[in-house]
């Protein structure tokens, strides 16, 4: 497939409990979709643990590689919440409780009575370069440095903190899809694909297989900027295999 025309991403999963297994991640998941339908290509993304070099050294390469970073996890209130201090070395920036961060945490907590201690503050410590992105979930907030938005590794934090820094990215035309179950095993269709993929070198064709009650075949999406190119593809998809179900 051709170079997308469109802006690219890296995501960046830093934890010990997602690499131990203690932890299912969902926000690439999410991440992946969520830039697809704006038209940014997720082209990347790494899993590391909670260590200082291996976190600076990642989000060094990824930045320097991609329009957009998105990195999860490592923000909160623990001795092993270590992400904000990371990005700001890779970046050699200053970082410490800043007055705007801190300002929303002591309004927050002292809308629920809830005591500022030591370990709830450290969630307000952001470089001095960054920006600050809105979390309406819980408050403390992410910070966006250069290229790399950094965000909370729970789930609905995450979520909520993409949406509010989608707003600030321009995006390109969707991807589109389109697909096509075939009840062949790989290898009797492997020919006649790659010479789909010569005639449509512009488009991105993928082959997912699947054994389901003794059936063997494969599941082929085609991918695209072009939505009638998509189409034209698809046409001469089931040409090559006609009868598939529907």
């Amino acid at each position: 497939m051709t170079q997308s025309p469109n802006p690219t991403a890296a995501m960046l999963v830093i934890g010990d409990e997602i690499l131990s297994g203690r932890t299912r991640d969902s926000n690439l998941h999410f991440l992946a979709r969520t830039l697809t339908d704006h038209g940014v290509t997720l082209a990347e993304a790494r899993v590391v643990s909670d260590d200082h070099d291996a976190i600076v050294a990642a989000v060094r390469a990824l930045s320097d590689a991609h329009d957009h970073v998105f990195t999860s996890g490592g923000i909160g209130p623990t001795h092993d919440d270590i992400t904000a201090d990371a990005v700001a070395a890779a970046f050699d920036d200053h970082i410490d409780i800043r007055h705007d961060a801190r300002d929303l945490l002591l309004a927050y907590f002292d809308s629920r009575g809830v005591e500022a201690t030591e370990g709830r503050m450290r969630m307000a410590r952001i470089p001095d370069r960054a920006r600050l992105i809105d979390n309406p979930v819980s408050i403390a907030p992410g910070f966006t440095i250069r290229n790399v938005h950094v965000m909370a590794g729970v789930p609905s934090v995450f979520e909520a903190m993409v949406a509010s820094v989608l707003p600030t990215i321009k995006g390109g035309p969707p991807l589109l899809s389109q697909s096509l179950r075939i009840e062949k095993p790989e290898g009797e269709i492997a020919g006649p694909l790659r010479g789909l993929a010569a005639d449509f070198p512009d488009l991105s064709i993928g082959s997912y297989p699947f054994s389901t009650n003794g059936i063997f075949g494969s599941n082929i999406v085609i991918r695209g900027h072009d939505g009638a190119r998509v189409s034209e593809a698809m046409v001469a998809l089931c040409a090559l295999f006609p009868g598939q179900p529907a």
